[in-house]
């Protein structure tokens, strides 16, 4: 029987339809969305809520942004799909070359896919017939995936409960994860020594020593917005390398000016053998990529890897124009808003004891919430995690002061603040005004 529609529907009406007809994997932060604009979601009754997250750092130019609706109606008006591995088109051919041009150090030709999955699966693919090689190293609390092979290189049982096997031949070492490290009284330059140290052991004791790859997170986003020291990615190049691998860095969430740099690993002294990427690529339209060195590249043979709606012209259209908007303005605002924001979360990280720990760059943020009066994992004077703290505060920002925030972490007790980078300073002050009440209603 078919459900009954209005010509107005209401929040109410919109979550029925997804409790009856689809899959019950979605994860709600209960703002049915009309429309949005900017920094800013509307629901069917007409409430209106700021967006500190973006969809899961999409909306990088805020949703809606002019340029990119209009690139993508101008490209739509044209052709909508040519299947790009079989009809070249020049928003294809124009966003590979413009790729080229923004990534660091030789890399030079893309592969176009939909998602950060299916750019990470291909990033594996990719190294496995450039090395000869099988093994591949990921770090424990990483994402970089749900479907079978991303998934696998996934660090966090919660996301693999229930599936059973995935592929074979992946480790994990040690997060870089300081807060919680037994290495957590050293400075930055041993600590990344350490960690450094953890990875090289994992391999000793976990590959055959011959490996494909490792995989790292430049910024770890749904492990709880950890940020390792510069050292740790310029070693870690060095062990990948030492062991016949590459350095995949996965920039799906990183990327497109999310730590105020157009990629996360422009902050420190390290060039990728291949940077995988997404969400923020388009703005919101569907696109995925990976980019290697034409040496790397070029060990892809025709037909050893395709995608029918990979690199769909819309979407490359919409990349293009959000390339433009990025570097007119937009990631040097996320830079300087960022920039104010650390300051100030620091300041209420020092006022609060619930909040344990305050780390990110640029427009990346995630406030550790803990148990002040109890202790573990880690170290004996780390505060417990306090997940249900952190899903109070996300619930009272939403409900009380009309703010979306996400909440994530090994521990889920990271609070994510991850607005689109065309905030304003305003917004992020009516933000940290509300955190600062719901940290306070949370106590």
């Amino acid at each position: 029987m078919k459900r009954e529609t209005t010509t107005e529907p209401s929040n109410a009406d919109v979550e029925a339809a997804y409790d009856e007809y689809v899959m019950p994997i979605w994860k709600s932060l209960n703002v049915p969305v009309e429309r949005a604009s900017n920094c800013t979601l509307e629901d069917f009754e007409g409430t209106e809520y700021l967006d500190l997250f973006s969809g899961i750092s999409v909306a990088n130019l805020g949703h809606n942004d002019e340029a990119v609706v209009e690139a993508a109606t101008e490209q739509l008006e044209t052709f909508v799909h040519g299947c790009s591995y079989v009809h070249p088109n020049q928003p294809v051919a124009e966003l590979a070359e413009r790729l080229a041009e923004l990534t660091p150090g030789d890399l030079q030709k893309s592969f176009f896919c939909n998602s950060g999955t299916e750019a990470v699966e291909g990033a594996i693919k990719l190294a496995r017939k450039y090395t000869g090689n099988q093994e591949v190293v990921a770090l424990e609390m990483g994402f970089h995936g749900r479907t079978l092979g991303s998934l696998a290189l996934t660090g966090n049982h919660a996301y693999k409960h229930g599936m059973g096997s995935t592929i074979n031949d992946v480790v994990h070492a040690p997060a870089p994860d300081k807060y919680r490290s037994p290495h957590r009284d050293l400075d930055d330059a041993a600590f990344a020594a350490a960690a450094a140290a953890d990875l090289e052991r994992t391999i000793g004791t976990h590959t055959s020593g011959e490996i494909a790859a490792v995989v790292v997170e430049p910024v770890m986003g749904e492990g709880g917005i950890i940020v390792p020291p510069a050292d740790y990615l310029e070693r870690v190049a060095e062990i990948a390398r030492d062991h016949g691998g590459v350095l995949i860095a996965d920039e799906v969430q990183t990327g497109y000016g999310r730590t105020g740099e157009f990629w996360a690993v422009d902050h420190v002294d390290v060039e990728p053998d291949i940077l995988t990427q997404a969400k923020g690529i388009a703005n919101g339209l569907p696109l995925g990529a990976f980019t290697a060195s034409a040496e790397i590249a070029d060990a892809f043979e025709s037909g050893d890897h395709l995608s029918t709606f990979g690199g769909n012209p819309v979407s490359c259209a919409a990349a293009l124009a959000t390339i433009d908007r990025l570097e007119d303005d937009v990631i040097a605002n996320a830079r300087d808003q960022g920039e104010w924001l650390a300051e100030h979360l620091g300041v209420l990280a020092d006022e609060y004891d619930v909040v344990g720990d305050v780390r990110g760059r640029g427009l990346m943020w995630g406030l550790e919430i803990v148990a002040p009066d109890e202790r573990g994992p880690g170290p004996a004077d780390v505060p417990a995690p306090a997940p249900k703290r952190a899903a109070a505060i996300a619930d009272y920002l939403r409900e009380e002061e009309q703010i979306v925030a996400g909440v994530g972490g090994y521990h889920k007790n990271v609070v994510r603040l991850q607005p689109p980078l065309s905030i304003s300073r305003e917004q992020l002050e009516r933000a940290l005004e509300g955190l600062r009440a719901a940290v306070d209603a949370s106590r």
